[in-house]
């Protein structure tokens, strides 16, 4: 059973924090496994739990059925080749908003606010759903079409171990944001450098 009041100290509040905004992140990434695991633990009380909260509904099996129904449509339009640019744009409000929802639920859960977490939610999950874009995308583009479905594979594992350790370790959430900010940033940078040799080449 989960207060009502919030309960913890300042360390309580950060891991709370952590953990929120690792599972948003691992959510950016890629939108399904993540939430499906918080919501599975979290039905069974382990690391985390919604009940009592504002989003209980996040370990309802109508939730994981939401969940599960919106990973199946992203595999077939992926499969009958969607135009790229839209699936992207799908995903990431998808991430965006699983991600406001579960750093909300995480805070909800002690008794703090959610509404904080709606809004660092969607960053984190932004962050780590640019990230991934960065370094899943330009391989992607250039593999065969069952190596890019490796590749998908490869990114829900990712997906899949940053939220558990989200929700097991939330401190170490936050260099996983960290390393997503270094990687965007060195993204950036490298294609700054082409740009620019572009333009001399010319």
């Amino acid at each position: 059973m989960r207060p009502s009041e919030p309960t913890g100290t300042i360390i309580s509040l950060f891991l709370d924090i952590g953990q929120g905004a690792g599972l948003a992140g691992a959510t950016g990434v890629r939108p399904f496994l993540p939430p499906l695991l918080a919501g599975g633990l979290a039905l069974g009380d382990v690391g985390l739990d919604f009940d009592r909260t504002a989003y209980a509904f996040l370990e309802t099996p109508f939730f994981f059925g939401v969940v599960l129904a919106l990973a199946v449509l992203a595999l077939v339009l992926d499969r009958r080749r969607a135009r790229e640019s839209l699936l992207d744009v799908g995903l990431g409000v998808v991430a965006a908003s699983l991600g406001a929802l579960l750093f909300a639920g995480s805070l909800a859960a002690n008794g703090y606010p959610g509404w904080p977490g709606l809004v660092g939610g969607i960053a984190c999950a932004l962050l780590g759903y640019l990230a991934g874009r960065a370094l899943f995308v330009g391989a992607r583009r250039r593999l065969e079409p069952g190596a890019a479905t490796l590749l998908t594979l490869y990114a829900d594992a990712i997906a899949l171990a940053l939220a558990a350790v989200a929700i097991f370790l939330p401190p170490l959430s936050l260099l996983a944001l960290v390393a997503f900010a270094i990687l965007l940033l060195r993204s950036r940078r490298a294609r700054g450098r082409k740009f620019e040799g572009l333009r001399i080449l010319r």
